[in-house]
């Protein structure tokens, strides 16, 4: 009876007392790839991302690691929770199936339909099938899906999200990037989708003042009842969209508009502050070729 404490203790040793950045575990892994010894798989990606030789440059698979070396007594062993030798444990979280380790207690689980561990608590995620992913539980009948829509990089730094360890941001148009990326978008004024370009937050007090701006700013003689050009843009600035160039005049009054946010394509009067879509009242719209009829 008194062997189950020195056992459960022995377990224990040297827990948070080892690691890397990215984790904090008792084991390092040999990469089968490069038989190279890593602290885990970020760490080798890092390098192996960093050698000179582009063809040499490579990513480590997580689930073909077979060999970890214990970092308390060094002993060389396969892939297992418990080291065979001094008996510690070497990951308070371990996976057999992404051979992961981790002794931080970050409501680790393993998804099998994503099939790679995810942090936050399996009772708070959902894993959604046509986005390929799991998504917290608030999103759950509460989000546009997009097909595969994190499997493919952040279009702001463009690191890879499907496994990044970065909190991930799912936009109202359903694409994805991660949350610093967004909010710091979100702070240099920029309210699009780079992808898509829909309106990410509630545009409807912004829309309010360009209607109070349009109001008040009348529109040369010479421009009211004449058109521009299709091919040129009709964002309006405090959309931070590139501005305007200057156009060529043609009768009649009125410009074919596409608009970013609900896709409908309208005719309308043309203003130089920007043009209204009449569908949804958003000014997120751009000029387009009017369109041809059929002989």
């Amino acid at each position: 009876m008194e062997s189950a404490p020195v056992s459960n203790e022995r377990l224990g040793f040297g827990k948070m007392g080892y690691g890397c950045q990215h984790y904090r575990r008792r084991c390092q892994i040999r990469a089968p790839c490069c038989n190279e010894i890593f602290t885990c798989r970020h760490c080798h990606n890092e390098a192996a991302n960093m050698l000179k030789n582009f063809c040499d440059r490579h990513e480590l698979n997580r689930c073909d690691v077979k060999q970890v070396i214990c970092a308390v007594c060094d002993t060389e062993q396969p892939v297992a929770q418990v080291c065979t030798n001094c008996g510690v444990n070497m990951g308070e979280y371990f996976c057999e199936i992404c051979k992961f380790f981790d002794d931080t207690a970050k409501g680790q689980f393993h998804c099998d339909e994503c099939g790679i561990c995810r942090v936050g608590g399996r009772e708070n995620y959902f894993h959604c099938k046509k986005c390929g992913s799991c998504y917290a539980t608030s999103l759950l009948d509460n989000h546009l899906c997009v097909e595969n829509s994190m499997r493919h990089h952040c279009p702001i730094c463009y690191e890879y999200l499907f496994d990044s360890l970065k909190e991930t941001t799912v936009m109202k148009c359903g694409h994805t990037m991660h949350g610093e990326c967004y909010y710091e978008m979100i702070k240099r004024d920029k309210f699009c989708c780079p992808i898509c370009s829909k309106s990410i937050i509630d545009m409807s007090k912004t829309w309010k003042r360009i209607d109070e701006e349009i109001e008040a700013t009348a529109m040369p003689e010479d421009y009211r009842h004449r058109k521009v050009s299709a091919c040129l843009p009709a964002f309006h600035p405090l959309l931070s969209q590139p501005a305007s160039q200057p156009a060529t005049l043609v009768s009649p009054p009125l410009v074919w508009i596409l608009c970013n946010d609900c896709n409908d394509t309208t005719e309308v009067y043309f203003h130089i502050i920007g043009q209204k879509c009449s569908h949804c009242e958003s000014y997120n719209t751009r000029t387009i070729a009017p369109p041809v009829l059929p002989q």
